[in-house]
Order: structure tokens, then sequence, then C-alpha cells
């Protein structure tokens, strides 16, 4: 980190809070907050009575097996996040200018700027994971991350390993990350395409190839719920995965969630936009500290925290109090 854990950050500075997505998940999250902070609790009965089912005990429990089902892993993630959020807005510790989320962090996001209700966010979120699942046969599709190579050259090799079928960006995560999506087939290619031009290549152990156009028909399904839930103007502004640049209207937010189901996510674009905007701490809310790392590859000047316990509650606190 930029900073030391116990210096107190500038008030001033511009503060953006960022919302993890899947594979931030483990067994536990969120329980400690549950136990000492009745707001938290709250969000946990609230997302159980929204899903008619525990999605609390998946948190604070496991099975690890059940966890890593993708239409439990994303209403889990979004739920402990937004609890950790709540926790630090009942404390009065940092109010956002901006915030951001991670695929699936975009819905938390959207929870904490207060443009969609919890209860909304959790099922469409559940409903999300199930059709992204549904939309490719298991084994048909694959993703690998791509370190340490140029742009231009994973860019290439995508298209020349396609020959009729998908390889494309699922993810564009830092100038040392990117994450390929697409038909099997066409990702294995890619990878042997790719080898002496990129640090490392690893094939991902995903369910499904996510953010690429093998997931138009989970989009489709996606499109019609989130028709029918209300969206309302954020408090923060918001800056959405598909299109890196901010976002304030309701309808704009609702379309960038639409097409985010198989774009790329833009995440380094839209870290480089908030650091144009002045924001200098990023504060990741939720489980796992993924984004913060993602942010040292990205620009190792800016102070980045995480809040996911108590113990992480009360070292933000002391740096942003």
């Amino acid at each position: 980190m930029a900073q030391e854990q116990s210096e107190i950050l500038n008030p001033k500075s511009e503060i953006a809070f960022l919302f993890p997505g899947q594979g931030s998940q483990y067994a536990g999250m969120g329980k400690e907050l549950a136990e000492k902070f009745q707001v938290a609790r709250q969000v946990f009965e609230e997302a159980d009575e929204a899903l008619s089912f525990s999605i609390s005990r998946l948190c604070f429990e496991g099975a690890e097996d059940e966890l890593q089902l993708t239409e439990n892993t994303q209403p889990a993630i979004l739920s402990t996040s937004v609890a950790a959020f709540r926790v630090m807005q009942s404390e009065g510790i940092a109010s956002p200018t901006f915030v951001a989320g991670h695929s699936l962090g975009e819905y938390s996001s959207l929870v904490a700027a207060g443009a969609i209700s919890l209860a909304d966010a959790v099922r469409t979120v559940r409903a999300r994971g199930r059709y992204m699942q549904e939309a490719v046969p298991v084994g048909t599709g694959a993703m690998a991350a791509v370190l340490g190579g140029e742009r231009a050259a994973i860019e290439e090799a995508c298209l020349e390993a396609s020959k009729g079928q998908v390889c494309a960006f699922a993810n564009i995560n830092s100038p040392n990350q990117i994450v390929i999506a697409g038909n099997t087939e066409a990702v294995d290619r890619a990878i042997e395409l790719l080898k002496g031009k990129a640090k490392r290549v690893v094939k991902l152990n995903v369910s499904a190839p996510f953010h690429c156009a093998l997931m138009k028909p989970a989009q489709d399904r996606l499109a019609f719920d989130l028709e029918r839930i209300p969206f309302g103007e954020p408090r923060s502004s918001v800056v959405t995965n598909v299109d890196a640049r901010i976002v304030t209207t309701p309808g704009e937010l609702r379309d960038s969630l639409v097409r985010q189901v198989s774009s790329p996510v833009r995440w380094s674009e839209s870290m480089d936009l908030l650091l144009q905007q002045g924001v200098t701490t990023f504060v990741e809310i939720g489980p796992g500290k993924v984004l913060s790392g993602l942010m040292r590859q990205i620009n190792r000047e800016v102070s980045c925290l995480n809040v996911e316990d108590s113990a992480s509650l009360e070292s933000a606190r002391a740096r942003l109090s």
C-alpha cells in the first residue's frame, strides 16, 4: 500500500467504494459482522426473506460445493458486500463520491447508491447466475487469464483462434491481466498462440464462459427481469463495467446491467477514469481483496483498503475518520 495502515487519510480526498464479483466468496464471510452489528443481521434477514431460503447459512457455514454454485455465489457475495457497506454507513465511516463493482459487484454498487433495492438485487442476481449457467452446456465454454501480455497481441490471438467460434476479451482487469472467454476449442487455440507472447496463461476453473457473446441467451432472459424492477437516481456517481463511464440515470443503469452479461468487464479503464476524477482512496467492500490487488497493478500511488470484518472495519475507521 502507498501509506501505512496507521496513517489517517486526507478526509478531503475523493473516495470510491468498490464491490467485488464472483471468485471472492469463502465460507464464513459476513458472519462476524452479522454477529456484532444489527444492521448487518438485518441485511442477511432481508436477503433470506427475498430469496425464500437461507443465503445467510451458505455465507456463514458453507458448504463449499453449494457456495460455489453460480446461482448461490452471486446473491451470497452481494448480501455480504451490502452488509459490510451498511455497517460502514451506520458507523458514519466515510461516504463515497463514486461507486463501482466488478461484474456481479455492479449490483452491490447500485444497492449502495440507492438505485435498486436489496430484495430486488438478490433475486435478480440469483436468476442471473442461473441464466448464465444455463446459457452454455457445461464443457462447451472456457475462460483463461492472460498475465503479462500486450493487449494487442492478446487481441490478435483471440481473432486468429476464433475460426468461426467465439474467443474474446471477458475481463480487462489491469495492464497485466486480461481474461479471455469463448468456445473451449477456441480458447485452447488462443492459449497455444499466446505461448511466448505472455508471461503466463492460466485456464480458469469456471462453470461457464462469462462476459462473451455465448452469454447472449442469458442476457435476453435477464433483460426481461430487469425491466420489471424499479431503478432510482443513484446517490453516488456509478462507473459502469460495460462502458467504463459515469452513469447517473435509471434507464442507463438498467441498460448497462443488461449489456454487461455478454460484454467484457472494462475494469482497468473504469479505475483509470476514477483516477482521472481525482479519486485517491479506494475502499473494497465485501469478501476478499481481489480488487485491491488489481488496483496495485493499475496504480501503486493511491491508497487501497478493504472492509469485510470487524478488524478491517476498525482499520478503515482509523484511516478514514
